[in-house]
């Protein structure tokens, strides 16, 4: 049952004729999280009522005392003393409410051409050009953490696996450079997305544009936009750029949870290649001896979280019709958990990478099983003669025999050698050390040092330029 208690001053109230029911107030009120858009909010504000000013819609002199009004109330928000009323539903209505209290009838006269619909739009846009720096900016701290690992330790071998199985050498620091690809081209795409998301739709007003002469142009300039939405539909419907938004950042939760899980795996007892900082890890409650990688862990834990996010945005747009409908009110929250998930996320995995300690006797010692060199000694019978199939085959024998005998390929005499292939020569031991492994991987993008030491220099030389 409706509440019989007299009409809350809504915005919107003038053709309701009872109050709106507390349960609807509950239940249609986004303050209590939309508030965080309230910078943005203002800054749009800011440039709207100058824009008014200037077409002639206001005079300069109410456009300076909104403006005026404005930045007092950024500064109660910023100083936490602003009073939000829930029953005011949003930030925009509590700081338009605000404004018109403090200022008086030049208040009223803000929202002359716009609406709600392109306000949030705008906010929203605002808000995630910033947070898209921000994570840039983390994203590079990220990789500059893995170029260090990569140049602090240039010699260092460990084995490299597919399907989880001991399979070639590769260098500790192409392995570390593997890591700064992926991030390159997440923040490839964040910068793809930036571009999208920084078009301006304040001025498509609900949905239809407005009749007042309006320089778009011009606030989207003063708002560091690079230009304006071409349609006042799509405009306040889209949610297009939060969706890219979203999956640019599940793929950066998808990288760090690769990055996480070989972590975890190598701060085990049974790998041992890493020793992982303390004060990125916790203990047990119960077992005195343990040292738990938390962190990479809980990264892992919270990739499904964001790409979650992502399923529900998508889910909330796939069905809603033109324009604005009340359905993109929950695409806030999922962008704001995003947005903190990420960049908390990308920003702790930092600061453990650049504490990483690499164990180079247990990679060393990993080394010795598996038989990591048996596609040098195949390729070593083919740069002899042999076709690779043949020489796949003979390999294959040389591995049986040994597993039966207990023995590595580097532990077989010339003589044992070739009794497998007469191809083989005394320069056969060269390509069944690690070293010798991996020295010999010489193609661009390879793992051979100075085809790694090359990939380096331009990672370094990348990072300079992207800032």
């Amino acid at each position: 049952m409706a509440d019989k208690d007299a009409k809350t001053a809504k915005p919107w109230g003038g053709r309701f004729r009872e109050a709106t029911h507390r349960s609807v107030e509950r239940f249609t009120q986004s303050v209590h999280y939309d508030r965080r858009l309230a910078r943005h909010d203002i800054a749009g504000s800011r440039a709207h009522a100058r824009m008014l000013a200037r077409v002639g819609v206001i005079s300069e002199a109410e456009a300076a005392a909104i403006v005026r009004g404005l930045d007092e109330i950024l500064a109660e928000i910023e100083a936490e003393t602003f009073q939000w009323r829930p029953d005011l539903e949003d930030v925009h209505m509590n700081i338009e409410r605000a404004l018109a209290e403090r200022i008086g009838e030049p208040g009223k006269k803000l929202h002359t051409g716009r609406s709600r619909n392109d306000q949030v739009a705008t906010d929203v846009r605002l808000f995630l050009r910033e947070e898209i720096d921000r994570l840039d900016g983390l994203l590079h701290d990220l990789q500059s953490a893995l170029v260090a690992q990569a140049e602090a330790h240039p010699g260092l071998v460990l084995p490299g696996y597919t399907h989880l199985q001991r399979a070639q050498p590769v260098l500790w620091a192409h392995h570390m450079l593997a890591y700064f690809e992926m991030f390159k081209r997440d923040r490839g795409r964040l910068a793809d997305c930036r571009r999208r998301v920084n078009l301006c739709p304040l001025g498509s007003a609900a949905l239809a544009g407005t009749g007042f002469p309006l320089d778009r142009e011009s606030v989207a300039r003063e708002l560091g936009f690079d230009g304006i939405t071409a349609n006042s539909l799509d405009a306040v419907g889209d949610r297009d750029f939060v969706v890219e938004f979203e999956a640019a950042a599940a793929l950066v939760m998808a990288h760090l949870s690769r990055l996480s899980e070989e972590l975890v795996l190598w701060a085990s007892a049974e790998f041992g290649f890493v020793e992982l900082p303390d004060g990125f890890c916790t203990g047990s409650s119960i077992m005195p001896q343990k040292k738990n990688p938390d962190v990479p862990e809980l990264v892992r834990g919270k990739t499904g979280r964001v790409i979650g996010h992502l399923a529900g945005t998508l889910a909330v747009l796939k069905g809603l019709p033109l324009a604005y409908n009340r359905d993109l009110q929950e695409d806030k929250e999922a962008l704001f958990d995003v947005v903190d998930t990420v960049a908390d996320s990308v920003e702790v995995m930092a600061g453990l990478v650049a504490r990483l300690a690499p164990r180079e006797d247990r990679m060393r010692a990993a080394l010795r099983g598996g038989f990591l060199t048996a596609t040098d000694l195949a390729d070593y019978l083919v740069g002899k003669g042999l076709p690779f199939r043949e020489a796949h085959e003979v390999v294959g024998r040389a591995v049986a025999a040994c597993l039966d005998q207990g023995r590595e390929l580097a532990d077989l005499s010339l003589e044992e050698l070739r009794g497998l292939s007469p191809a083989v020569d005394e320069d056969v031991f060269e390509v069944l050390t690690p070293e010798g492994s991996v020295a010999a991987r010489r193609t661009p993008g390879g793992t051979a040092p100075d085809r790694v030491a090359e990939a380096l220099a331009e990672a370094r030389a990348w990072l300079g330029r992207r800032g």
